[in-house]
């Protein structure tokens, strides 16, 4: 890459908060070396990669995303956030972020300002927001990669963009709780959804459909490879017809739990089918220590009593074991919890780690997403975006 003009590089953004380590991945193409604002300390270093080689700089807190400013925490009359927003009545909860403009009086802005800001303050009377970037009080590390699985898109116009902006300005961070915060998740649990039918209705019918694109399926394929042990025992929770595992895992058992038989039997991956429904009833019919590790791929939104899931999730599996939740921008909406729409999909990030934290009972906790890659022009959903879509996860350790 030293003569070229244009790098096609996977960035990486790594830190840890109180509570976990975390990773963001976005795929970049064109990044244009003349024009292109890469950090100091790693745009020379660009220059020199080979293919499939990487580089990394750290930088203090404050660096990467703007420093800390006081007056960026606000305090404001409770009646100064406008709860209606349009068919939607949002109260605030503390430790949750919302748009500016939804208090764009108080926050000097204007009604339609969508960059996020946090309550971290509620009483009676008032709201404490803070507007600082989520990432304002970290050390963070930039990784970049040169990715020659991702190919050039058409030549661009002679347009700058920031690097450590594109990885950091669309909500790394929110996944984070704030220090000595406790976000209120949890003013209406168990959660409640659009569709209060029995799940049993619902599910009747097999869907034999894929809820990723192909580009999405195999980053889920290799985080399950990089995180599974061969030779184990693995929960496929709210398994269906597809389990994502790697095709050249051996596993000891893999255990399927979902709710349509049919689904279930038509996944060669089983070796076992279990039909059984978490809403209904969230105990698990297994026995204690009896796997290894868990998988939940795209279905944790579905959970309207997730604690009282996780608690037996952390039961079923033994000391050591990981427990995987993957999901991503795509759901059926009757079925997901509410809150699940109206969060950011970082913040949704941060719900699921939260699951663990009140869980009590994991440790090694890890978040992670992955951004950017191209969907097939094959997918049906390439005419609406072009962009893969997006993965998510949250994995944590069985503690002793």
């Amino acid at each position: 890459m030293k003569t070229a003009t244009l790098a096609n590089v996977e960035v990486s953004l790594t830190w840890r908060s109180a509570v976990a380590s975390h990773c963001d991945r976005l795929f970049v193409s064109n990044i244009d070396t003349a024009h292109d604002s890469v950090p100091a300390p790693l745009s020379q270093k660009l220059l020199d990669l080979k293919a499939g080689e990487s580089c990394n700089a750290q930088f203090a807190a404050g660096e990467l995303v703007p420093a800390h400013d006081p007056l960026r925490q606000v305090t404001f009359p409770r009646t100064q956030f406008i709860s209606q927003q349009r068919h939607l009545r949002i109260e605030p909860r503390l430790g949750r972020f919302y748009p500016q403009g939804f208090a764009w009086q108080a926050l000097n802005c204007t009604p339609n300002t969508f960059q996020p800001f946090r309550i971290i303050n509620d009483t009676r009377l008032t709201l404490g927001g803070d507007l600082n970037h989520p990432l304002t009080q970290y050390p963070l590390t930039l990784h970049l990669r040169d990715a020659p699985e991702l190919v050039s898109q058409p030549q661009r116009a002679n347009t700058s963009r920031d690097i450590a902006r594109l990885i950091t300005e669309n909500g790394a961070g929110m996944q984070t709780p704030y220090p000595k915060v406790s976000t209120d998740f949890y003013a209406d649990y168990p959660f409640g959804r659009g569709d209060e039918a029995q799940d049993a209705q619902f599910y009747t019918n097999p869907r034999l459909i894929r809820h990723l694109d192909s580009t999405a399926i195999a980053q889920v394929t290799a985080l399950y490879a990089r995180l599974l042990t061969p030779n184990t025992r693995v929960l496929d929770l709210m398994s269906s017809w597809v389990s994502h595992l790697p095709e050249f895992l051996t596993l000891k058992t893999v255990i399927g739990l979902g709710m349509n038989a049919a689904e279930l039997a038509a996944n060669p991956r089983l070796t076992e089918r279990v039909v059984h429904d978490l809403n209904h009833e969230p105990r698990l019919p297994f026995a204690d220590d009896q796997f290894d590790a868990v998988i939940c791929s795209v279905s944790v939104e579905y959970l309207t009593q997730p604690l009282a899931v996780m608690q037996e999730l952390a039961r079923v599996t033994q000391a050591g074991g990981k427990v995987i939740m993957v999901f991503s921008t795509r759901w059926f909406p009757s079925k997901a919890i509410s809150l699940w729409g109206e969060m950011h999909p970082f913040e949704r990030q941060g719900l699921v780690l939260d699951y663990f934290l009140k869980t009590g009972k994991f440790s090694e906790l890890h978040t992670e997403s992955l951004r950017g890659l191209p969907r097939p022009k094959t997918d049906p959903h390439y005419r609406e975006t072009s962009v893969s879509d997006p993965v998510f996860a949250v994995w944590g350790t069985v503690a002793d």
